[in-house]
């Protein structure tokens, strides 16, 4: 190399500006305040908001039956019809289904009546001998205690059965423009954002696609299988009901931390009477036994991999989701969380939010 030659010249490397302690305290403060803004939107628009988001759950898991009608060569919009036609035949063959086992559940009551009550009539006097007695009581004070209204938890951020029917009736049309216009609505979002940042918004609102169509298939393929099981060993008992129970069970037992105790509720109901203590162990048996291994082996084998929430975020998720939308915030808990851990980690101020709710 010659001497004589310049020397290269090396350009300076950009500094990256380091964010002093003053940047970070605005940043956690815009981050609560947008939070509480989230969090107050939807506790004051929470009926607009849980209709949008079931129908948003429903359309992908329609979204693959409009995509093989559409290889068929059948239009899209027509195959997104065909689509909604079939979800409200199969709800409506459920209710009526489920509603001609109530009835028969309804007449058979007064068989085992008798049973019923007395076995209650002996828990509540081994209660009785357990009871504390009360000083006030001892000087004829009765204390009059402030019970929890469980329906309207359940039911919060709902009104009366008429609204509730108003808002439902809107889901089949939403799923329905959802599904005929998904393409429209996913480029049109994207087109929302910066165009720095429309490859990231691409990617994430793929991954949360991808994330809910694996949450809703994936518990509709558990239920079906514990419920399917379920319902074989009933069957064995000679269980009344046991093809109505049993997948009933099946289904309960999916909801978070509630499930095992509201999958023991319907063997029980109709077994006492029917079926003596040792079978009524093995129901019980059997209904822990496949709740546990739904939770613990089904559940992280076919959703582990995409709903990557640590117990304590999920846990939080419930309580603030349950909070706002009483019982339709419990089955939407999970997704909607998931779907934050998603969006946070692909933001870069909120990719903190998105480690502490991950495992």
């Amino acid at each position: 190399m010659s001497t004589n030659e310049p020397a290269a010249q090396t350009m300076p490397a950009p500094r990256v500006p380091v964010p002093t302690p003053e940047t970070r305290r605005r940043h956690w403060i815009q981050n609560l305040i947008g939070i509480a803004i989230i969090l107050g939107l939807c506790h004051y628009a929470g009926e607009v908001l849980a209709v949008a988001l079931v129908s948003i759950l429903l359309a992908f898991i329609l979204a693959p039956v409009v995509d093989v009608l559409f290889r068929l060569r059948v239009p899209r919009g027509l195959g997104a019809a065909i689509a909604v036609l079939l979800l409200l035949a199969v709800v409506a063959g459920s209710v009526y289904y489920s509603y001609n086992q109530a009835v028969l559940l309804a007449q058979d009551l007064p068989k085992y009546a008798a049973q019923l009550r007395e076995g209650i009539a002996r828990f509540a006097k081994n209660a009785e001998s357990f009871e504390v007695l009360d000083p006030a009581r001892e000087r004829g004070v009765i204390n009059v205690r402030q019970t929890i209204d469980w329906t309207g938890l359940l039911t919060r951020g709902f009104g009366s059965v008429t609204q509730v029917l108003l808002a439902a009736s809107f889901i089949p049309f939403l799923v329905y423009f959802m599904l005929t216009w998904q393409e429209h609505v996913r480029s049109a979002t994207v087109m929302l954002f910066p165009l720095r940042n429309r490859n990231i918004a691409y990617v994430t609102l793929g991954l949360i696609s991808a994330m809910i169509r694996s949450f809703m298939v994936g518990n509709l393929l558990i239920a079906l299988l514990v419920g399917g099981v379920g319902t074989a060993v009933l069957g064995l008992l000679h269980l009344p009901f046991f093809y109505f129970v049993g997948f009933l069970s099946g289904f309960l037992t999916l909801i978070p931390y509630l499930g095992v105790v509201l999958a023991l509720a319907p063997p029980i109901f109709v077994g006492i009477g029917h079926i003596n203590s040792a079978d009524m162990i093995t129901v019980i048996a059997t209904v822990i036994g496949l709740h546990v291994v739904a939770v613990n082996i089904l559940y992280p084998k076919l959703l582990g991999n995409r709903v990557q929430l640590n117990p304590l975020a999920v846990t939080l998720g419930l309580l603030v989701w349950g909070w706002l939308w009483g019982a339709i915030g419990l089955m939407l808990a999970v997704p909607i969380t998931a779907t934050m851990k998603i969006i946070f980690d692909h933001v870069e101020s909120l990719k903190p939010y998105g480690v502490w709710l991950g495992e």
